[in-house]
């Protein structure tokens, strides 16, 4: 359980921070953020039920409604955040989605909103690498390769997943809090 609340932790930020664009382009549609919540309950201790289940799909509803690619992905994210709490220990690359289908989803997001820049997605996949955890990336490998796929999201999440693969963790990161949301192997903030 420990190690699905770090995977939830992982989506949930990504997911809460383009909510607002869903919430903006559909007001009214509470499906996203009631899947958010949820994850973050799930992630702040509570145990996973069907709340997480239920919003997740609700999120996915809402998802194929949204009149845009930017509220669609915003959506979307905001149930594999919900969903995360469920990923599946038999080893699928589709399980791979759960864990950074969002983090692509937002740098599409962002990609979107600068006019279709390529960089500005690369730059969120960064971003998003910088974030990870060890014990995020322990999980990840147990998984195949993220499924390949023509679209501009599966791209994104290609990339992130082979740039979390490799990752040597020589910042020494690790899962505890600190001023970045962690702390060095010898206890002090990075």
């Amino acid at each position: 359980m420990d190690e699905l609340r770090v995977v939830a932790r992982f989506v949930a930020e990504t997911a809460q921070e383009v909510l607002p664009l869903f919430e903006e382009e559909v007001p009214g549609d509470p499906r996203p953020r009631a899947a958010v919540d949820a994850a973050w309950e799930f992630v702040n201790g509570a145990n996973r039920t069907r709340l997480q289940r239920t919003t997740s799909l609700d999120a996915h509803r809402a998802a194929k409604e949204a009149g845009t690619e930017a509220a669609r992905l915003a959506a979307r994210s905001a149930g594999d955040a919900a969903s995360a709490a469920y990923l599946h220990p038999i080893a699928k690359a589709t399980q791979v989605g759960h864990i950074l289908r969002a983090a692509a989803s937002a740098a599409r997001i962002a990609e979107l909103h600068a006019g279709g820049d390529p960089a500005v997605g690369d730059m969120m996949i960064e971003k998003a690498r910088d974030r990870a955890t060890p014990t995020l990336v322990s999980v990840l490998r147990r998984y195949p390769l993220a499924p390949a796929a023509k679209n501009r999201v599966a791209q994104l999440m290609s990339a992130l997943d082979a740039s979390l693969r490799a990752t040597p963790w020589g910042r020494r990161k690790t899962d505890g809090p600190g001023a970045d949301g962690h702390r060095c192997s010898s206890g002090s903030v990075l």
